[in-house]
């Protein structure tokens, strides 16, 4: 068989960097999707927060503040609607920087594809020259060899795609945890106030519902990574963070508002919640190890067919 081995390097170096194409653009089309969602939700929560801030101008002038003036509470309104537009804010600049990210990712995506893409038309014209080769040489084996090569880059190309997505899916497993463990301590602190904890348990229970409020972005962000890789090994999902609930805040500070035990049940619900996205990440991560294992075995099933191949007479 007088095939070139130079030729099958380039054919290698084609095909990887055709795959890394392949990969990449399904990962653009993944965060396009996310920008597309951040941007929907974006515009709900700006058009609210414009709301927000309408009420704290009604209640510092005009009608509704000679209306609360007369009824002795616009002090204690005024204080509770301006800790809601500071939340509104947040939740706004939250998902600014969110979709600043994804559009950087699809920035990335776009400048890595502007060098990618020529892999296909190298691999197209390097696949003429060896198939030209292989009908020169006459050897029988040779058009099965060549299958082979095929089916093992495409199986070590999908074998890097479950271990890219395995890896992301340990990122957002430990982002979740941390939102859990926030939340773990929000409730307890939420128990101990049912029962009279005062002050002290307010406080804290504020900032640990604080942090798990700036937690849940960055597990959002993990979730938003994971689902690119998913959708680069044929899953498709769009994990979402459950939304927090912005009256936590100004219970913090308005306990006669709204009563400590309904506290404590949205704890227990966005917690649920959470739980249920983690365990839904652990389970993705299960299915991505046994795919991982039935690709090694097709792999080492087709080395071995290689070898009888190429094993001398």
């Amino acid at each position: 068989m007088t095939l070139s081995p130079e030729l099958d390097e380039r054919l290698r170096e084609a095909s990887a960097r055709m795959h890394r194409a392949e990969h990449v653009r399904r990962l653009r089309r993944t965060a396009a999707q996310q920008i597309a969602d951040v941007r929907e939700a974006l515009e709900g929560l700006e058009f609210e927060l414009v709301e927000e801030e309408r009420d704290v101008a009604r209640l510092e002038g005009g009608l509704s503040a000679v209306l609360a003036r007369m009824l002795g509470n616009r002090e204690e309104r005024l204080e509770r609607e301006r800790a809601e537009v500071v939340v509104a804010r947040e939740r706004v600049d939250g998902h600014r920087v969110r979709l600043a990210q994804l559009e950087a990712d699809v920035a990335a995506a776009d400048a890595e594809l502007a060098v990618l893409d020529p892999a296909s038309r190298e691999y197209a014209r390097l696949l003429v020259e060896k198939e030209q080769q292989l009908i020169r040489s006459g050897d029988p084996r040779a058009r099965e060899l060549a299958d082979l090569g095929a089916a093992l880059d495409r199986l070590s190309a999908e074998v890097r795609e479950c271990d890219e997505a395995h890896q992301a899916g340990q990122g957002a497993h430990e982002a979740l945890a941390v939102v859990l463990r926030l939340l773990d301590s929000a409730r307890t602190a939420s128990t101990f106030d049912m029962f009279g904890g005062g002050l002290i348990a307010d406080a804290f229970e504020h900032d640990r519902l604080t942090s798990a409020d700036k937690a849940a972005w960055h597990a959002q962000r993990a979730l938003d990574v994971f689902s690119r890789e998913l959708a680069d090994t044929g899953i498709a999902a769009r994990p979402v963070m459950p939304k927090v609930d912005t009256r936590w805040f100004v219970d913090a500070f308005f306990d006669n508002i709204i009563s400590d035990v309904l506290k404590h049940q949205r704890i227990e619900k966005t917690r649920a919640e959470v739980q249920k996205l983690a365990q839904w990440v652990r389970e993705t991560r299960a299915h991505l190890r046994g795919r991982r294992v039935q690709l090694l075995a097709e792999q080492s099933r087709l080395l071995t067919r290689r070898a009888e191949l190429l094993r001398p007479a």
